[in-house]
Order: structure tokens, then sequence, then C-alpha cells
């Protein structure tokens, strides 16, 4: 199922927080996932095609399979797309490659203006007030 269960806080409707056993990604399945977006060699063909990415579907499955019940457990997914990005962009542009913060701040301005490139940036979007 990739599911585990164990304590987690929550919060009640009043906003008080508690601790409750909820279900959310378990380690290995996030492992796996991790070291399936490690193993991703051609990441900018992701980036050419933006409308019909390859990667989308796959990104987009895992965030709602996984994402269900406790998002934030998805934390670790995301920051491993992210670093992925930043070492292609490193790769890709001269400019870049001696900087890693300005290759992560490179692609933070991608997010911004064209957050439907990867799901999880249109993730980011919709939870960002």
């Amino acid at each position: 199922m990739g599911y585990e269960f164990r304590p987690r806080r929550s919060k009640n409707r009043n906003g008080k927080v508690f601790l409750n056993f909820s279900p959310a990604i378990s380690t290995a399945a996030a492992k796996a996932i991790r070291d399936t977006i490690r193993s991703w060699k051609y990441l900018r063909i992701a980036i050419r095609r933006s409308k019909n990415c390859l990667y989308n579907p796959m990104i987009r499955g895992w965030l709602q399979y996984y994402g269900r019940f406790y998002r934030t457990a998805l934390r670790s997914i995301v920051r491993q797309l992210g670093r992925e990005l930043v070492l292609w962009a490193k790769r890709k542009y001269k400019k870049l490659r001696a900087h890693v913060r300005r290759a992560r701040h490179w692609i933070a301005s991608i997010a911004r203006r064209c957050p439907e490139l990867f799901a999880h940036w249109e993730l980011a979007r919709s939870v960002a007030p």
C-alpha cells in the first residue's frame, strides 16, 4: 500500500493540537520515489515539453496517491525534485555551473512564471495564499 500509520500531530476544529495515529507515505515508499527521481537522466525533456511533460503524470500520481492523508510528509520528494532541477540547470548553463544558489533562484523564477510546467509547482501554487 505504501502508507505508514504512526503517531502524528493533528489539529481539531478549535485549532488545538493533539496526538493522532494517521496514515502518510512510508519511509520505504518515499525512498523508492526519491531513487526513481534520481535515476531520471533526461530531466531537460520535461522542461522543453511544458504541456505534455513525460514526468508530470508520475509526479501528479504520487502527489495524489500519497498526499491524500498527510501532505506534508511529501516534502522530501518535492525537495528532491527541486534538487534535480537545480542540478540540471547547473549542467545546462555555464553561468550557473558553480552557483547553486543562483541556479535555485533561477528555477524558482521559472516556477513563479510557469507553475503549470511541473505538477509539484502547481501544488505549491494552490497551497500558498
